[in-house]
C-alpha cells in the first residue's frame, strides 16, 4: 500500500477515534428524520438537495477543523514533521478521508429516500459531483483552521462565513431574496451555490451550462486554494503548533 493509502486509512481511524464519524452518522439520522415525514413530494425534492449541500459544505469544513483541533491538543504535529511523508500527502490524506466519510453519510441518506420515497437520483453524476463539493470544502476547512486559535473561534469564523456567503445563497435557493434569473448565474462564484447546482442536477434537475460552470468553479477553487494557500501555509501551521 502506498504512503498516501496508509495515511488515508490512518485518518479514517482518527475520525472514528475522535467520534467525528459518530457525529456524522447522528447528523445523517437527524437529516433523515427531518425529511422522512414530509408528505409533499415537491417540498421533499426541494429540501433533500438543500440538506445534502449543507452536509457536504459546512459540515465538511467543521469536520476538518475538529480533526486539526484534536491533533493540536494531542501535539501530534511534531511527530508528523519527522515522518517520511510529504506535506502534500498529509494534506491530501486528510481531505480524501474527510471526503470518504462525509460521502458515506450523505449517500446513506440519499439511498434511503431512493428506495423508500422513489426519489430520482442520477448516481453516475451525483457521486463524483458530491465528492468534488466535499473535497473542495475540506480544503476550505484547512483555511479556517489556519486562522483559528481554538475550536470555538473556528466555529465563529464558519458562522461568519455562513452569514456572509452561505445564507444569502440558501435564501436565493428558496426564492426569498435575489429572485432575478441573473442572480442564479452570478452567485455561482460562491462555492455553496456551485455545489447546489451540481447536487440539483444529480437529483434530476436541469443539466445546463450552469452545471458545467459550477464544476469548473469548484475545481478552480480546489486547485488554486491547494497550491497557493493550503500547501504553502500547512508547514508553517504545523511547525507553529508543534512548538518547533
Amino acid at each position: 500500500m502506498s504512503k498516501l493509502g496508509i495515511l488515508i486509512k490512518g485518518e479514517l481511524s482518527r475520525l472514528t477515534k475522535y467520534n467525528v464519524t459518530t457525529v456524522s452518522f447522528i447528523v445523517a439520522v437527524v437529516w433523515f428524520l427531518l425529511l422522512f415525514f414530509l408528505d409533499d413530494q415537491d417540498l421533499l425534492m426541494q429540501m433533500l438537495p438543500f440538506v445534502i449541500v449543507i452536509d457536504a459544505t459546512m459540515m465538511s469544513v467543521i469536520f476538518i477543523g475538529s480533526v486539526m483541533f484534536f491533533e493540536k491538543t494531542e501535539s501530534t504535529f511534531s511527530t508528523m514533521l519527522v515522518t517520511p511523508v510529504t506535506n502534500e500527502e498529509l494534506i491530501l490524506s486528510k481531505a480524501i478521508a474527510n471526503t470518504i466519510h462525509s460521502m458515506f453519510s450523505s449517500l446513506l441518506v440519499m439511498l434511503v429516500f431512493f428506495l423508500v420515497k422513489n426519489v430520482e437520483i442520477n448516481w453516475l453524476f451525483i457521486i463524483p459531483g458530491l465528492a468534488l463539493a466535499i473535497f473542495m470544502h475540506s480544503l476550505l476547512g484547512f483555511v479556517f483552521s489556519f486562522h483559528a486559535k481554538d475550536f470555538t473561534s473556528l466555529l465563529v469564523n464558519v458562522m461568519i462565513y455562513s452569514f456572509i456567503l452561505t445564507i444569502p445563497v440558501m435564501l436565493h435557493y428558496f426564492g426569498l431574496i435575489l429572485k432575478a434569473d441573473i442572480w442564479d448565474t452570478l452567485l455561482l462564484i460562491i462555492p455553496t451555490q456551485a455545489s447546489i447546482k451540481i447536487i440539483e442536477a444529480g437529483f434530476g434537475g436541469a443539466f445546463d451550462f450552469k452545471v458545467y460552470v459550477s464544476i469548473v468553479v469548484l475545481i478552480l477553487y480546489a486547485s488554486l486554494g491547494y497550491f497557493f494557500y493550503v500547501k504553502p501555509k500547512f508547514k508553517t501551521y504545523a511547525v507553529k503548533q508543534s512548538g518547533v
